[in-house]
């Protein structure tokens, strides 16, 4: 992608920004020891002055320890100094000693670094049920600033802090003009299995250096995760410790972002196409995955009921392994978008894999069995539906199912 245009929009994609590309933050990581491994476990993002926050969470009734802990340093006035990571315990079905675990961990990052406790979130990823082994945990706080920079590595040193079973890391960089001044969105993320929407298991967390306040940018921040975050499934599992924040210095110099400012749906733009890049790239390092699969429908009765059919169709487990065996089988596509509860007219449906048509006005088309071997060898796999109803389009993404999920999640606390 590089430094070019992304089509039509306005701004462009900076190739080796990072979350620490916005002005005013710095980040880092390190093995503290819950891991087995000596991979990151421990990071975080601090800015160097208070930052207006948002966050978005996870929708599962048995919620984590870190969100509510979360919850309160945001609500307390919806500003930020520092998001404080570990990976490798959830801390989630853990009672009381689980929160007040993550209450210390808020408390002890805070005063090493220099401020109250309401200004620092904290996240948690991994094995659920298990208590955090807090005397690693203290020393791995204690060392942390000492690796935080606004370098590309203190951003690297956080992103490999925040994964579990994810094979790569996720991050994105963004920059754009408002009000003459130069302004940057990036962000980072984890996920790859427990995937499903309505949160979509996963970390996510965003830096800008827009000025914007703390209630816009939850409303932007909302409006970004339906389109994006709510759109990917990998199994259909919505965790206990999903989390979206996103936190922004102020220092672009901008005039405050509002929806009457003329750089709102710029902004916006940038915002969502970030929170795009990560989904998408959670949904492709989805537990065993070999393709990226994105469902396009169109002409719904609405976008709501094109989003839940999209959503359908890439949670299925018969279409999803279709895609696996490189099976061009679209009765298993029109099947799911007939159970997904919205309106279909069963006499109006076209269906097609990549550029081939193979369902038309709801009938059968011929097309060639050996091109649509080939493309859906592919590592992305498009399926369109038009329902021929409507305005109605949502897009969803996700990935093929492997014989290697099974066999990832068999292990996963071995």
């Amino acid at each position: 992608m590089g430094q070019d245009i992304i089509s039509s929009q306005p701004f462009k994609v900076v190739e080796d920004g990072s979350i620490t590309s916005p002005q005013g933050f710095r980040a880092g990581g390190l093995h503290c020891g819950l891991k087995k491994t000596t991979r990151h476990d421990l990071g975080a993002i601090v800015c160097e002055v208070p930052a207006a926050a948002a966050g978005v969470y996870t929708t599962n009734v048995f919620q984590a320890a870190p969100i509510k802990v979360t919850k309160e340093s945001i609500g307390a006035g919806g500003l930020l100094r520092a998001v404080l990571v570990n990976s490798g315990n959830a801390n989630a079905c853990t009672g009381e000693q689980g929160e007040a675990d993550a209450y210390e961990m808020r408390a002890r990052f805070a005063e090493a670094i220099g401020v109250t406790a309401e200004q620092v979130a904290v996240a948690s990823t991994g094995v659920i049920g298990e208590n955090l082994k807090m005397d690693k945990v203290r020393s791995g706080i204690d060392s942390l600033p000492a690796q935080l920079t606004g370098s590309i590595e203190g951003a690297d040193g956080f992103s490999q802090a925040i994964l579990t079973t994810d094979l790569v890391q996720k991050t994105i960089c963004v920059e754009l003009e408002i009000d003459g001044k130069k302004v940057t969105v990036a962000g980072a993320a984890k996920g790859s299995g427990m995937i499903h929407p309505n949160m979509a298991t996963m970390l996510g967390f965003v830096t800008t250096d827009a000025k914007i306040g703390s209630e816009a940018l939850h409303t932007l921040l909302r409006q970004a995760t339906d389109l994006t975050f709510n759109m990917i499934t990998v199994d259909g599992d919505t965790s206990t410790n999903d989390m979206l924040v996103a936190m922004a210095s102020g220092l672009a110099g901008n005039d405050e972002l509002t929806p009457h400012h003329k750089g709102w749906d710029a902004f916006a733009a940038a915002l969502r196409y970030v929170c795009e890049v990560l989904a998408k790239a959670i949904a492709r390092d989805g537990e065993g995955a070999t393709k990226l699969v994105e469902v396009q429908v169109r002409g719904a009765v609405s976008d709501e009921a094109a989003a839940a059919i999209a959503k359908t169709v890439i949670g299925s487990s018969l279409v999803k392994s279709a895609v696996f065996g490189a099976d061009a089988n679209w009765g298993r596509i029109i099947a799911a978008v007939g159970r997904a509860g919205q309106p279909v007219n069963p006499a109006t449906v076209d269906i097609r894999i990549g550029d081939i048509v193979t369902l038309e006005q709801s009938r059968p088309v011929a097309f060639d069995e050996e091109l649509a071997l080939e493309y859906l060898k592919g590592d992305t796999v498009v399926i369109g539906v038009d329902l021929h109803m409507g305005e109605g389009a949502a897009t969803a993404w996700g990935c093929d199912l492997t014989y290697d999920y099974v066999r990832i999640n068999a292990a996963y606390r071995t």
